[in-house]
């Protein structure tokens, strides 16, 4: 129910030789990363992908299925504990140009916020510009479905936080018709994969942890 691409598996396998991890084999699909907060992609492609997530129908068996909920399909306050020792760890970050005394308040915001629904719709789960490909302004497709979950939704909407300016935001809100608790609920997703990031790949990914950086600091600002 996408209206852009999606990897198209050619095989699978099993762990083996040493990789601890299933792995697949898919087709190429051309484009390129979007880059973060530069607006590469529009608000409308971004909404599209989140709705087309939600609408798409969950089977009963799915529903039931333990497995499909392990990743971020859970309420956020479960991983408060988490949080509060990654912010820890990020203090510790010398060069980590980001208030986290800033982050810490607005965590403390969405953990006041009543508990939202468990939530009965898929999630992509890591929607984010290293998960996406872009061309000429548009969005062409969403990859890597290795987190797919059944849960809250709320999740997915990172994608504003990282690709979108403020104005884009904005719209992207609107066409979602999200109301105050939710989008302070996206902010809290937005700040706890970031601090999750930086202490774990600061030193062997910082291409990625710039990213983060980006998806940080707007969800500061709101």
């Amino acid at each position: 129910n996408l209206a852009v691409a999606t990897p198209e598996v050619v095989t699978v396998g099993e762990p083996g030789f040493g990789y601890p991890e299933n792995w697949s084999v898919v087709r190429w699909l051309d484009g390129e990363k979007p880059a973060p907060g530069a607006s590469d992609v529009t608000a409308a492609d971004l909404a599209s992908v989140v709705t087309g997530l939600r609408r798409t129908e969950v089977p009963q068996e799915a529903l039931a299925d333990p497995e499909l909920r392990w990743y971020r399909g859970e309420p956020i306050a479960g991983f408060d504990s988490d949080v509060r020792f990654r912010l820890k760890e990020c203090r510790e970050l010398a060069d980590l140009e980001l208030d986290l005394d800033a982050v810490e308040a607005v965590w403390d915001e969405v953990m006041a916020l009543p508990p939202a629904e468990t939530g009965t719709h898929w999630l992509h789960g890591d929607l984010l510009a290293e998960n996406l490909l872009a061309r000429d302004g548009r969005l062409t497709a969403v990859l890597d479905f290795g987190a797919l979950s059944v849960g809250d939704p709320t999740v997915d909407l990172i994608c504003a936080w990282e690709l979108l300016d403020a104005a884009g935001r904005d719209e992207f809100r609107t066409l979602l018709d999200l109301d105050d608790a939710t989008w302070l609920r996206s902010r809290g997703w937005a700040l706890f994969i970031a601090v999750m990031t930086f202490p774990y790949y600061w030193q062997t990914m910082p291409v990625r942890c710039a990213d983060r950086l980006v998806m940080a600091r707007a969800a500061l600002g709101g």
